[in-house]
């Protein structure tokens, strides 16, 4: 049996779920570059984090992560699907090991509306020891109201609302909440069109001779910048010539590459036109 927990954003509702299952000194497991919250709140709950590294393409490290959850034998694993940053998918199988080990596994799915594939919230009801997190910030663009929400198996949630904070969702939120799930149709015309934008904007990325897109399943594509190109310069240079803001990560594993949010037709021309100009 599974439980849907609301909270006030998926970012909470991580905090919350470490704060229920972590004693000080446990260890979780994530693998980097990826979603920063995990590491934060591990820190804010005095919990380690045993940290395995993507392989190229920012593919998971499978036999990395088994020999790392036999090792150090971490409570939590957290896998983000469709990744931030890079926007890839993690693959049935690859799922279907993970929940073979002794350890909950924790999957978010902040961008799955994007990927073209289903959600694997359902997965809750056969798998005890997965939970599943999703979020109205991304897909029905609610970010700044915070509304998200997960699925925990019932041997979870009762500790969860034991320790969940009344009142953690605003009235304006729920509202905000309640609306988008009206207009299911609109939502997905929406998710459509951006989708197609993504591709035609990877496809015109792959054009620039100082730019290669990765693939992706999420509203952003993630570029490395290559040849006698600085990624910061890169970002600079478009912010103060042309007014066109991407993001520039300082971290180590990212320091050569900016993500692009995919926006409208529109906004990816004047994009094209600034990097043609760069």
């Amino acid at each position: 049996m599974a439980n849907i927990l609301v909270g006030c954003g998926a970012d909470e509702l991580i905090d919350l779920l470490m704060r229920c299952m972590l004693d000080s000194g446990d260890k979780i497991l994530d693998c980097p570059p990826t979603f920063t919250m995990y590491a934060f709140d591990a820190d804010v709950n005095d919990a380690q984090v045993v940290s395995v590294p993507r392989l190229d393409g920012f593919r998971l490290d499978m036999d990395g992560i088994l020999a790392a959850i036999r090792a150090e034998k971490p409570k939590i694993v957290f896998l983000t699907s469709p990744n931030n940053p890079d926007g890839s998918l993690i693959k049935e199988e690859e799922l279907v090991r993970l929940l073979q080990e002794d350890i909950l596994v924790v999957l978010d799915e902040a961008y799955i509306e994007f990927a073209g594939e289903p959600s694997r919230m359902s997965w809750v009801l056969e798998h005890e020891n997965l939970v599943v997190f999703r979020t109205f910030s991304k897909s029905a663009a609610l970010a700044g109201l915070r509304v998200g929400y997960g699925a925990f198996p019932s041997s979870i949630i009762e500790f969860m609302w034991r320790a969940k904070q009344p009142y953690n969702v605003s009235v304006a939120s729920e509202v905000a909440a309640c609306a988008a799930l009206t207009n299911p149709a609109y939502l997905d015309q929406v998710r459509d069109a951006l989708i197609s934008e993504r591709e035609r904007l990877i496809k015109e990325l792959s054009m620039v001779d100082f730019l290669e897109p990765y693939p992706s399943s999420a509203n952003f594509v993630l570029c490395k910048v290559t040849g006698d190109r600085n990624a910061k310069e890169v970002r600079d240079r478009l912010a103060s010539e042309h007014g066109v803001m991407v993001r520039h990560y300082q971290k180590k594993l990212l320091d050569g590459y900016i993500r692009i949010s995919v926006g409208t037709p529109a906004q990816t021309d004047r994009l094209l036109a600034a990097l043609r100009a760069l």
